[in-house]
C-alpha cells in the first residue's frame, strides 16, 4: 500500500506515547499539563497531533479535550481515558488507554483491553464487522459489564479520523461490511458498569473543532483565520487551546463563533454516557494483509 512505512511510523510513536501515559502517574495534575506534556511527546518523536489528545473523566466517554489553561486536576478517584492520534503527513494512527489509582475499577480496564484482544484475534482481510461487534459484546457482557452501544470502532483515510466505516461495539443485525486488504481501522471498545445505560449522549461541552468547509464568509478577518486554521490542521480536528499560541484567546473565541455560525466550522460535543456511570476504553489500530493482521499501535 502507499505510504504504509508512515503508517507504521505513525502507529510506534502512538504506541511510545500511549504507554508513556498509561506509566505516569496523573493524580493531582491538570488536565491542561497532562494534554501539553502527551502532545509535546508525540512531537518530540517526530510525529503530529492527529487530533487534540481527549482526556475525558468517568462518565465522559470521549471528546473532552483541555481547554486553555484548564484548572481541572484528576483526582485518585477518578477514571481516566486518554485517547491519542498521531500522524505522519496526514497518515494516522490512533490508540487509547484508561488509566486509574483506584483498584475497584481495574477489572473494568482489564475487561475493555480483553474485548479489544479478541476482536483482533479475528480480525483478518474479509472478516464481517459486525462478527467484530458480536465479540467484543460477548466479550464484555460474559463479565458482567454492558458494551457502549452507539460509540464505534471506525476506518481510517488520510487526514480523515473518520472516515465513513463504522465497526461496531454491539453484534448488529443488517448492514455490514467485510475488512479489506490494506485498509485501516480503529477497534475502539468503551465498556460501563452492569447498571449504566450503554448509551452516550452529547453534553453541552464542545472544545474539539474541524473545518467542515472553506467557502468563503464575506467577513475578511473569519476568511483569513479560516485559511489559518487550514494551513494549520487541514480537516483534523483542532482545540482552541493550539490557536491561542498565534491569537489572543478572546479573538479566537470570537472567530470560531462566527465560523460555526456559518458552518464553516462544526464542533465535537463531549459524549457522556446516560447514567452517569464510569466508561473506560481500549483503542489500536490495525491493517488487515491477506494472511495476517498488521497492529501498528501494538
Amino acid at each position: 500500500m502507499d505510504n504504509f512505512e508512515n503508517y507504521i511510523k505513525a502507529g510506534k510513536i502512538a504506541s511510545e506515547v500511549r504507554e508513556y501515559a498509561r506509566t505516569q502517574d496523573h493524580t493531582g495534575r491538570t488536565l491542561s499539563e497532562i494534554c501539553n506534556d502527551v502532545e509535546n511527546e508525540i512531537i518530540k518523536k517526530g510525529g503530529e497531533p492527529a487530533f487534540p489528545v481527549n482526556v475525558s473523566l468517568n462518565d465522559i466517554a470521549a471528546h473532552y479535550t483541555a481547554v486553555p489553561n484548564d484548572p481541572t486536576v484528576v483526582k485518585n478517584t477518578d477514571v481516566l481515558k486518554i485517547d491519542v492520534g498521531v500522524h505522519i503527513d496526514g497518515y494516522i494512527a490512533d490508540t487509547a488507554v484508561t488509566v486509574s489509582f483506584d483498584s475497584k475499577y481495574q477489572d473494568l480496564i482489564d475487561i475493555a483491553q480483553r474485548a479489544l484482544d479478541e476482536a483482533i484475534g479475528i480480525a483478518r482481510s474479509n472478516t464481517r464487522v459486525s462478527d467484530i461487534g458480536r465479540i467484543i459484546e460477548k466479550t464484555i457482557t460474559k463479565y458482567g459489564c454492558k458494551p457502549i452501544q452507539n460509540l464505534s470502532g471506525h476506518s481510517l483515510e488520510r487526514y480523515t479520523i473518520h472516515a465513513g466505516q463504522s465497526i461496531p461495539n454491539i453484534w448488529t443485525i443488517g448492514h455490514s461490511f467485510n475488512l479489506s486488504v490494506n485498509n485501516v481501522y480503529a477497534i475502539e471498545p468503551f465498556v460501563t458498569t452492569k447498571d449504566g445505560q450503554g448509551i452516550v449522549y452529547e453534553g453541552k461541552v464542545k472544545n474539539i473543532f474541524g473545518i467542515a468547509s472553506r467557502k468563503r464568509t464575506k467577513d475578511q478577518r473569519a476568511d483569513e483565520f479560516l485559511e489559518y486554521l487550514w494551513n494549520k490542521f487541514k480537516t483534523l480536528p483542532f482545540a482552541l487551546r493550539w490557536v491561542v499560541k498565534d491569537y489572543e484567546e478572546k479573538e479566537a473565541l470570537s472567530l470560531l463563533e462566527t465560523l460555526l455560525k456559518k458552518k464553516n466550522v462544526h464542533a465535537y460535543p463531549i459524549l457522556v454516557e446516560g447514567s452517569n456511570r464510569i466508561v473506560v476504553q481500549a483503542e489500536h489500530t490495525i491493517i488487515p494483509q491477506e494472511s495476517n493482521t498488521i497492529t501498528i499501535t501494538k
